[in-house]
């Protein structure tokens, strides 16, 4: 799918990979509705656009918010005349904890967020999309969606289901103009530990023993797996490199990570 002078529907739009993708596809001649829940950092994001933000639209939406979600479709339309692509990447992490410990309103918001969020704008939008001569839709997993990481159990349970969710809803589109792609980002310098309410020490871009991924980058694969209407895309190369670990030998790959995340559980 060639994207420049398209309209693309991008959750999460106020910070992380969501305003890198909302900025980069600005750059690249394409109108966006950008959605989150925070007006003051979806206006900042704007104000980044420079003169571009004349070609970017706002809304503060709760995507776990079933009927305000059915609206946006009409809205988005109104303001840019079509919709031709939606990138579900609104997403939280839970506390680092185990799953005896983890509240249930915790669990609760985790699945709301991750997995029903996606779910409410797939089925808000894909009646229009497939109105469209070619569409796309990019669901954003993790990689934790595809492979284990103590202390953010239910966070990868979430991923996993967009990840069938997503895989289904392909195969379900195959012989129709809606390309669907998965994407699995590694470890990302984004601020999703505060957008969720939650404490990640040692685990910023600048203490992390992780490699991290820019958004920016992050950003540009995901476009790129559009473009190419790829399948899955695993962004960052930890992401590239556990999925291989996890499909060669998935019980050392587990290991592994669990040895890596101890020091981050409590005692």
């Amino acid at each position: 799918m060639q994207i420049n002078g398209k309209v693309f529907v991008v959750t999460g739009g106020a910070s992380g990979i969501g305003r890198a993708l909302v900025l980069t596809l600005l750059e690249r001649g394409v109108r966006v509705a950008a959605l989150d829940i925070h007006q003051d950092a979806l206006k900042e994001t704007v104000a980044l656009a420079g003169g571009k933000g004349a070609n970017v639209s706002i809304h503060v939406v709760n995507v776990t918010d079933r009927k305000i979600v059915e609206a946006l479709p009409a809205a988005v339309i109104k303001q840019h005349g079509a919709v031709d692509g939606l990138i579900n990447n609104a997403g939280i992490i839970q506390p680092f904890i185990p799953v005896k410990d983890l509240d249930y309103a915790d669990i609760d918001r985790v699945m709301n967020v991750n997995f029903y969020g996606q779910l409410y704008m797939i089925k808000a939008f894909l009646p229009e999309l497939l109105k469209r001569p070619e569409a796309h839709i990019v669901n954003v997993s993790s990689m934790g969606g595809f492979f284990p990481f103590p202390g953010q159990t239910l966070y990868g349970a979430s991923k996993a289901a967009v990840k069938l969710l997503t895989e289904g809803l392909y195969a379900e589109l195959l012989e129709t103009n809606v390309g669907v792609t998965v994407a699995f980002p590694g470890a990302t310098a984004t601020n999703i530990g505060e957008n969720s309410g939650i404490e990640m020490a040692g685990m910023d871009a600048e203490s992390s023993s992780f490699p991290m991924n820019s958004a920016e980058n992050a950003a540009e694969e995901i476009l790129a797996a559009i473009e190419k209407n790829k399948f899955q895309v695993f962004v960052g190369r930890d992401s590239k490199l556990m999925n291989l670990l996890y499909r060669l030998s998935p019980r050392r790959a587990t290991r592994f990570i669990q040895k890596q995340m101890k020091g981050m559980l409590p005692e």
